[in-house]
C-alpha cells in the first residue's frame, strides 16, 4: 500500500535532502558552535575514564553539533 504525502511532509522531505550552503554569518556561528562544543569534549574527556560511558558522551555532542547546525541551515530564512 502507498500513502499520499501531504504538501507538508514533502516540503520537510526535500528540506531535510537538501543541501544549504551557508549565508550570511552561518558559517561563523557553525564554527562557534563547534568551538564551544570542542571545549565541553575535553573537559569531559579530562574528567571522565576512557570507557563505554564517555565514548557515548563524546558521540552525542557530535550529535548535538550536527543538529544544531542543522537548525541554522535547515530553518533561517536566506
Amino acid at each position: 500500500m502507498k500513502y499520499e504525502l501531504k504538501d507538508k511532509e514533502i516540503e520537510d522531505i526535500v528540506n531535510r535532502f537538501t543541501y544549504h550552503p551557508p549565508n550570511g554569518d552561518q558559517a561563523e556561528r557553525y564554527g562557534e558552535i563547534r568551538e564551544t562544543v570542542k571545549m565541553i569534549a575535553l573537559g569531559t574527556c579530562q574528567q571522565c575514564p576512557d570507557c563505554r560511558e564517555r565514548s557515548l558522551a563524546l558521540t552525542h555532542l557530535e550529535e548535538f553539533v550536527f543538529w544544531a547546525n542543522a537548525a541554522i541551515a535547515r530553518h533561517e530564512t536566506k
